[in-house]
């Protein structure tokens, strides 16, 4: 059956279950960010929900987002001309990122949530420090990344597995230009949210154990699990970070991929940019 709910509607539904399932774990709402995946929304409906108040958007692939980011700053920009008042946001790329758009990605973004190897972690290190990141205390901050860990060992997802997590936070952790803040996973593709809650409770142990030997450093406190079709499930896991979309902006008959998934032809680019 079609969701005929307003998007006011269905955002106030996902601000109000993140609430429940938080106090289920004993937490606050405020305790849980959630980012609202904008990939199959129009950019009116971007602007509506950032109306209400909500800063977190999150895409899945460099250039939309690129061009999203300037459509929301152009607005803004009218609206400083008027006099009136803007909110401003924070962009999370939460999909997998070709090395050869490492760039853009760090230019627009406040948090990548999908480093899933060494190799693209050397590649944001370098454009990092080449665009200032980090080299003065009082500049440009490192650049903040998330470890994305493939809890389910799934072949079609990305991430590093799970008993090379902690060595390349410590990598990270060694690159002056980049800060790990934490570790990003997805369920598995079954369907079942106990499969989900197995994955998830697995992802949480990880992150604990790597903060208990304090590898990542004091900053290292974000934990990004959960999506529209489970993230009550992560959250009372202990996510502190869900990434939702479709929950909000509805379905679209294009979205195949899921929150932070890769599309076919996302994977047809991460092959032809010769990405492990």
């Amino acid at each position: 059956m079609k969701d005929t709910r307003t998007l006011r509607e269905r955002y106030d539904d996902v601000c109000a279950r993140v609430a429940r399932a938080a106090a289920k774990s004993g937490r606050r709402a405020s305790d849980v960010m959630f980012v609202a995946v904008t990939k199959n929304a129009s950019i009116d409906e971007i602007r509506e929900l950032v109306s209400y108040g909500h800063v977190d958007l999150g895409e899945n692939r460099v250039q939309q987002m690129v061009q999203r980011a300037a459509m929301l700053d152009e607005s803004n920009a009218r609206r400083v001309e008027r006099g009136l008042e803007t909110q401003p946001v924070r962009w999370h790329m939460i999909g997998s990122l070709q090395r050869n758009k490492v760039r853009q990605a760090i230019q627009t973004s406040k948090l990548v949530h999908s480093v899933d190897s060494l190799r693209l972690a050397e590649e944001l290190q370098e454009s990092a420090e080449e665009l200032g990141c980090g080299s003065d205390p009082n500049g440009t901050p490192p650049v903040d990344v998330l470890v994305e860990v493939n809890v389910a060992g799934e072949r079609s997802k990305h991430g590093v597995a799970p008993a090379a997590a902690r060595h390349l936070v410590d990598m990270i952790e060694s690159m002056v230009a980049l800060r790990p803040r934490g570790l990003m996973c997805m369920a598995p593709n079954t369907g079942s949210l106990e499969d989900a809650r197995r994955t998830f409770t697995r992802c949480r142990e990880i992150f604990e154990e790597i903060r208990a030997i304090q590898s990542g450093g004091e900053r290292f406190d974000i934990l990004s699990m959960g999506m529209s079709g489970d993230f009550e499930v992560a959250i009372e896991c202990g996510s502190n970070l869900v990434r939702v979309g479709s929950a909000i902006f509805g379905e679209r008959a294009e979205d195949i991929a899921g929150e932070g998934e890769q599309s076919s032809e996302q994977l047809a680019d991460h092959t032809a940019a010769g990405s492990p």
